[in-house]
């Protein structure tokens, strides 16, 4: 993107419509992301301790966004027991053996299920790509209709850089044509969507 990440919530005001949630809900779980809304930051601490737990996780990556920081989420994990990396060296050195990657997004869209995120910093790819079970924070407001509306919402703002479109766990069919799912990402993905607004300029 431009020399500093864009602030996506100012580019989201007036492009997005109520009523979305439940579209971009359902589509997401069709192609197999795990989806938890919750009203407050607050609530989505126990979201994460169940994913953690049912994982087992001891070590996770984080980027840290604004929903995170107000739902105390590092402080949660290191208080259970997990070793949390969220240093862009740190990120780097454990990327490849942690369990978990967490990071906010900018916004999802209907229309596919999918979410949009601002990979300008090294550190969101690697907690994107890397760890086999990568969970995101998304403000549940922050729904576009469709493809067209997320590139009226990018187009304006990009200059050089990174930029994705995660559309549930990673999934390949180019072995016979036989699905298989964690081959070139994590194998399993969850989006946390919160009512509340965060307070920042990103997820």
């Amino acid at each position: 993107m431009k020399a500093e990440k864009q602030k996506w919530s100012e580019c989201l005001v007036g492009k997005t419509r109520p009523g979305l949630f439940a579209e971009f809900e359902m589509r997401a779980r069709a192609v197999s992301a795990e989806v938890f809304r919750v009203p407050k930051a607050a609530d989505a601490r126990e979201v994460i301790f169940q994913l953690v737990d049912a994982v087992q996780a001891r070590k996770a990556i984080v980027v840290e966004s604004a929903l995170q920081e107000a739902a105390g989420i590092v402080e949660g994990l290191r208080s259970r027991g997990i070793a949390v990396y969220t240093e862009p060296a740190a990120i780097l050195a454990h990327a490849d053996t942690a369990d978990i990657g967490i990071s906010g997004v900018e916004f999802g869209i209907a229309e596919t299920g999918s979410v949009f995120q601002d990979g300008y910093d090294i550190a969101t790819r690697l907690v994107t790509i890397l760890p086999p079970f990568h969970v995101v924070f998304l403000p549940s407001t922050h729904i576009v209709s469709d493809i067209e509306a997320a590139f009226d919402i990018i187009s304006p703002s990009f200059d050089r850089g990174y930029l994705g479109f995660i559309t549930g766990p990673s999934r390949t069919a180019d072995i016979e044509r036989v699905l298989t799912i964690g081959v070139h990402g994590p194998g399993r993905f969850a989006i946390i969507a919160v009512d509340e607004e965060p307070k920042g300029d990103a997820a």
